[in-house]
């Protein structure tokens, strides 16, 4: 998990794909063993938006997460301003629908 936006209107986290599953297994494990369980653990990672004016969020996995990528890596190449990232980011917050709620 690692923040990568954090303002006094939203925060972006990006939550990290799976740990890898070799180093998950006894250096004994068959390699019969490993590719079974390699293929059974989806690697899939995601963003986390939040909204800290309505204290709503919104997870984006899938294509949603590859659309959100390439923005990022759009920002990469060229910085955008804090309000261009606030553009996007209140885009995005429009799907949020879960309440943030503090474990």
């Amino acid at each position: 998990m690692q923040t990568l936006y954090d303002s006094d209107t939203y925060s972006v986290t990006h939550m990290l794909a799976n740990a890898d599953t070799h180093s998950l297994h006894p250096s004994g494990a068959s390699k019969s063993e490993q590719v079974l369980t390699n293929t059974s653990t989806l690697m899939r990672h995601g963003f986390e938006i939040v909204d800290k004016r309505s204290g709503k969020e919104v997870y984006l996995d899938g294509s949603w997460a590859e659309l959100f990528q390439k923005h990022i890596q759009a920002w990469q190449v060229n910085t955008p301003t804090q309000e261009e990232v606030e553009d996007t980011l209140e885009q995005y917050a429009e799907l949020a629908q879960n309440p943030v709620v503090v474990h």
